[in-house]
């Protein structure tokens, strides 16, 4: 089991948006199963008042898909940790497909995410995976698109004027 230092030594990610809480199995280079926990203490509850309906508690999909796809950046840098976005490699995801909901995660549910390494090329990965709560598939991922790219080459360039 891995926790917090391990998970923030691969993630440049910090409160609020660092959406993985425990890294539970990895196989390096194949697969890793991460926990988030879903709290009412979150940013994106807040505004919610007493009368808000139950299905307006509903986990944000984005924030679904991020939290899988952070498990994800966690699998892709196991070996290579860099969450260094100013000088190291930065991750960025491309592409989504095959993206299913099935249903809503609510506070006080344990979301465990399973993501699997479908090939790497080059500096482009390629996942697919699950996400569960309670023994029940919340979320399905066909393929999410990972490439690494250089800070550096991120970085703005001085336009001529």
């Amino acid at each position: 089991m891995t926790g917090q230092r391990d998970i923030r030594a691969r993630l440049p990610h910090r409160f609020p948006m660092l959406l993985v809480d425990r890294v539970v199995d990895v196989v390096p280079g194949e697969r890793l199963t991460a926990l988030k926990a879903v709290t009412c203490n979150e940013p994106w509850y807040e505004k919610l008042g007493p009368d808000t309906p139950e299905e307006d508690f509903a986990y944000p999909r984005s924030l679904l898909v991020e939290s899988w796809c952070q498990s994800a950046g966690v699998l892709a840098t196991w070996d290579g940790p860099n969450p260094d976005v100013l000088d190291g490699q930065v991750m960025l995801f491309g592409s989504m497909t095959g993206v299913e909901f099935l249903r809503p995660v609510l506070p006080g549910e344990v979301l465990e995410h399973r993501v699997r390494l479908d090939r790497r090329v080059d500096d482009t990965v390629l996942f697919e995976g699950e996400s569960r709560s309670a023994g029940e598939t919340v979320m399905t991922v066909g393929r999410i698109v990972m490439a690494f790219r250089p800070a550096e080459a991120l970085r703005p360039t001085a336009q001529a004027t």
